[in-house]
């Protein structure tokens, strides 16, 4: 739930929590699904590590009138055809390859969103999203999890644009169950070995994304779309500035539009402090890519997360699409 969707978000480093205005709102501020015009519709896939991790997405918003509108989106993060060789060796100690079987682990969120404007002010929205949380790992395990998230974004009439996004506002708790049969055979796979019934419960901390962006426009058929990003996790982490109560975390990102057709976009985010083999620390960071293009309601887009392999996290070639569906009539 914290790798981020849309390639055009992905594109600027995920610094979009305050101009964020279509069916991917939902995920990055639901505040931001009042600007929908129409029923809109999202898909987005990319993989990691070779191919072997898979990331799907897919999200759904319409509008209910002229001040309010909702979505629902669905993630998917798995690893499929994993080979279970905990069997592999039978009782006389022979290795025995028809005793390997093939499970998978995912990773499932979906999320349920509002959004309103204000009565007071028109440039102010606010939105929430309702999430439940599916883990499961072959006939291992499996969890079940829900939590809350909160999101505000109010636009001026110059063109500034400012957001608050909380996520996990209530501590997104997951309760997980074991199949203790199956436990004992990965505990009884290796004589000797000791392994312990592992936690049956995990919970997600609250996070704070504050976002600020500023649209310009250069003789009507250009614009630049400049925005920043301040990322809060309540707790002591690797990030450039950390505390024992707050680690904070910068992302900075553009978007430069022809004719609102064609997009050119980068940005860079994820500043770490990253242990290096001496033990000193070097300021690592994420840059990222991306191109994108619009054309009577369809919209396909591109990101590269991390270009040149410039930071130890995750990276992948990222495609997406959305659809305006008033094209259907």
């Amino acid at each position: 739930m914290n790798i981020g969707v849309d390639a055009a978000a992905l594109g600027m480093s995920s610094a979009v929590t305050s101009h964020s205005a279509d069916v991917n709102s939902g995920y990055w501020n639901p505040a931001g699904l009042v600007n929908i015009e129409d029923n809109q519709l999202a898909l987005m896939h990319s993989s990691y590590f070779a191919n072997i991790a898979n990331y799907d997405y897919a999200a759904f918003a319409m509008p209910i009138d002229n001040r309010s509108a909702v979505g629902i989106s669905l993630i998917r993060f798995a690893v499929d055809d994993i080979l279970n060789t905990t069997q592999l060796i039978d009782e006389q100690g022979n290795i025995n390859y028809d005793r390997i079987s093939l499970f998978s682990t995912a990773d499932y969120g979906i999320t349920f969103s509002y959004a309103r404007k204000s009565t007071l002010n028109d440039g102010l929205s606010f939105g929430a999203n309702a999430k439940v949380i599916r883990r499961i790992i072959g006939d291992f395990a499996s969890s079940w999890g829900f939590g809350l998230d909160a999101g505000i974004q109010y636009k001026t009439r110059n063109d500034w644009s400012f957001g608050v996004m909380a996520r996990d506002i209530t501590t997104t708790f997951n309760a997980w169950a074991i199949d203790e049969a199956e436990f004992q055979t990965i505990k009884d796979a290796v004589e000797g070995q000791n392994q312990e019934l592992p936690e049956t419960t995990e919970i997600t901390i609250p996070k704070l994304q504050i976002g600020i962006s500023k649209l310009i426009t250069f003789h009507y058929d250009y614009t630049l779309l400049a925005s920043a990003n301040v990322n809060v996790r309540f707790e002591e982490n690797n990030d450039v500035f950390s505390s024992s109560f707050a680690s904070i975390n910068p992302a900075l990102g553009f978007e430069f539009a022809y004719l609102d057709m064609v997009y050119l976009r980068g940005g860079a985010g994820n500043f770490q402090n990253e242990t290096q083999i001496d033990d000193s620390e070097q300021v690592s960071f994420q840059p990222s890519f991306g191109l994108g293009f619009k054309y009577s309601g369809v919209q396909i887009d591109y990101a590269f997360t991390d270009i040149g392999d410039q930071s130890v996290a995750l990276y992948s070639n990222v495609f997406s699409l959305k659809i305006d569906l008033s094209i259907f009539r």
